[in-house]
Formats: C-alpha cells, sequence, structure tokens
C-alpha cells in the first residue's frame, strides 16, 4: 500500500516536518513522548466508541437543561 497517494501534500509536508523534529529528540524524550502520544490514540479511541454509540443510538446523551 502506497501511503503518499492517500496523504494531501500539506500532510506529507507535516510528516516530513514531525520526523526532523524527532531526529533531534533524544532517546528520554522520545520514549516520554511515545507514552504521551500512546495515551492520546487511547482517549481519542473512546471519544469515538462513545460519539458512535451515541450516533447509533446505543447510549444517550447528554441531558438538555
Amino acid at each position: 500500500m502506497n501511503q503518499s497517494a492517500d496523504l494531501s501534500l500539506e500532510q506529507q509536508f507535516s510528516i516530513r516536518s514531525f520526523e526532523t523534529q524527532v531526529e533531534k529528540m533524544s532517546r528520554e524524550q522520545a520514549q516520554d513522548f511515545l507514552v504521551k502520544l500512546y495515551e492520546q490514540m487511547i482517549v481519542r479511541e473512546n471519544m469515538y466508541k462513545q460519539f458512535l454509540k451515541h450516533q447509533w443510538g446505543l447510549e444517550p446523551g447528554p441531558q438538555a437543561l
């Protein structure tokens, strides 16, 4: 699969810029960053799950006041 075909030019540039920043990190900085990134991925996944449950009517949403 050619990932660059699925990404916009702006996204490809952003990835290249990020790569440059990561190359400048120490090992400890990179490890800390990866842990925080993983935590954010889990939080995002939980948000998607909650959103889908609400959209599909599987769970009541917040009550309007």
